[in-house]
């Protein structure tokens, strides 16, 4: 019998419970899964672990297999140096639905101007904010991992003029892809609309600082459903209030619950959105982590597996 710790936090324990053991026995592998911490460390298999669980010194654990992360963001993980296990991060269908339809809807919102008419409380005609095609609209995004690769292939489904970068060469049909450092540089001269969609690591955070803003064009919007420290936080707000960015659709930030007395909060130009874009839904996820376990116990290959070096 397989071992597994459900090691996530008591607060998502009751919506995995009946979905992982689902899952597991629809991949054939009979698994033990408990939520307690176990008196012999050593005897876990597997660790199911999220963000703000309950295991921050993996050492005990020495005849883990791997550990399965709940989140796409495994950041707050691979700088612990207790962790020597496989590290897995989640790939969730779902999520990925999700973060496509939060990324299609606010550049659809901001392209249609309709906060202008959803927020015109003064009854005035304006036919003249009409916009054009959105094959006139130039949306950038910045990373081409699973959910941005989703997400600029439905932008361009819906003509939008769609360029997407990333750190490494990448090839995406019906897309302009760009790498390295000149490439961002040409990505943000075209980006209308950005979408931050990067891994945070040391090299992505403060991606977006002053100088990069300035070189976006004049009314460009920032849509970030990726990780909070991605963008200098003052460099936003400073281009905003210069009206260089018209606006900015903000779902993840360096300190969450993003503090009431933040500036987000207030700013006219700011659009908070409290960590929804791309949730985790638990009877996709316990199928991923199922099938990473009795990949596992089949000796195949993890998926998902995450890259100490780069940090995703």
């Amino acid at each position: 019998m397989i071992n597994v710790y459900f090691a996530a936090g008591a607060r998502m324990w009751p919506r995995y419970r009946e979905p992982l053991a689902q899952a597991l026995a629809a991949a054939g592998v009979e698994a033990a899964v408990s939520e307690a911490a176990p008196a012999d460390p050593a005897a876990v298999d597997y660790l199911i672990v999220a963000n703000g669980g309950d295991v921050s010194d993996f050492a005990p654990f020495t005849g883990a297999k791997a550990v399965l992360n709940l989140w796409a963001g495994v950041e707050k993980l691979v700088g612990n140096a207790t962790l020597t296990q496989p590290l897995c991060r989640m790939v969730d269908p779902a999520m990925t639905e999700s973060m496509v339809e939060y990324v299609t809807g606010h550049v659809l919102r901001h392209h249609l101007g309709m906060d202008r008419h959803i927020l015109n409380r003064d009854a005035v005609w304006r036919p003249e904010t009409a916009p054009g095609p959105a094959r006139s609209r130039g949306v950038t995004v910045l990373g081409l991992g699973e959910l941005g690769s989703a997400c600029a292939r439905m932008l361009a489904g819906l003509n939008f003029r769609v360029t997407g970068w990333s750190r490494t060469p990448k090839s995406l049909p019906g897309i302009r892809c760009l790498s390295g450092e000149a490439g961002l540089a040409q990505a943000l001269a075209e980006a209308q609309v950005l979408v931050l969609l990067m891994p945070y690591t040391a090299e992505t955070e403060n991606l977006l600082n002053a100088e990069r803003i300035a070189s976006m064009p004049a009314g460009a919007v920032v849509i970030n459903p990726g990780r909070g420290p991605l963008i200098d936080d003052a460099a936003l707000l400073a281009a905003l209030d210069s009206g260089h960015l018209a606006n900015a659709t903000l779902d993840v930030f360096r300190v969450e619950p993003l503090p009431a007395e933040h500036p987000f909060w207030a700013h006219p130009k700011v659009t908070v959105t409290p960590h929804i874009a791309a949730e985790t839904w638990p009877e996709t996820a316990s199928v991923v982590v199922a099938g990473n376990i009795r990949r596992a116990e089949a000796g195949e290959p993890l998926l998902y597996l995450v890259d100490r070096g780069r940090g995703y």
